[in-house]
């Protein structure tokens, strides 16, 4: 028999309180729109897109460089495109937000990872993939600079619907 462990009821009644508060807040309308429609925006935009570069064009962003300041890292061979892991990275300076693609997936933006200084910029994650195709990691910096990095990647059973 597993030992009881300490549970805080109150830490859960904090956290029930808070988000009915907000839930409140935002049925009463007193959360600036402003804010909502921004954040709603800038969550979403770039997702819709078809292609890599009209992705990449909907984010705002300026056409990307290829650079070896980017790391993609990725298995050459996928046996199953429901999961294939991803990690990216950069090693230039100012590093604000990274981006995965895979382009020919119906939806090649994949994932979209806001930074902040005081985090690293490397990140592994795992997306799906419709079929073999070219993955994408895109660097975009301080400086305005955006760059990036491909890795061609064999999928041998399909996972976006395939």
């Amino acid at each position: 028999m597993a030992p009881d462990l300490p549970t805080s009821p109150h830490r859960r009644d904090l956290l029930g309180r808070g988000l009915g508060v907000a839930g409140l807040l935002a049925g009463l309308g007193l959360l600036p729109p402003s804010a909502q429609a921004a954040w709603s925006a800038a969550a979403t935009a770039g997702f819709g897109a078809r292609t890599a570069a009209d992705a990449i064009k909907a984010l705002g962003l300026a056409a990307p460089a290829d650079s070896t300041e980017v790391t993609l890292a990725a298995p050459d061979v996928a046996e199953n495109g429901a999961s294939v892991s991803i990690t990216g990275a950069c090693s230039a300076a100012g590093v604000q937000r990274l981006l995965i693609l895979v382009e020919k997936n119906p939806s090649p933006l994949c994932a979209v990872f806001d930074l902040s200084a005081s985090v690293e910029p490397s990140i592994t994650t795992r997306v799906k993939m419709a079929d073999s195709s070219d993955a994408l990691v895109v660097a975009v910096l301080a400086d305005g600079r955006v760059l990036y990095a491909r890795r061609s990647i064999l999928v041998t059973q399909g996972g976006c619907g395939g």
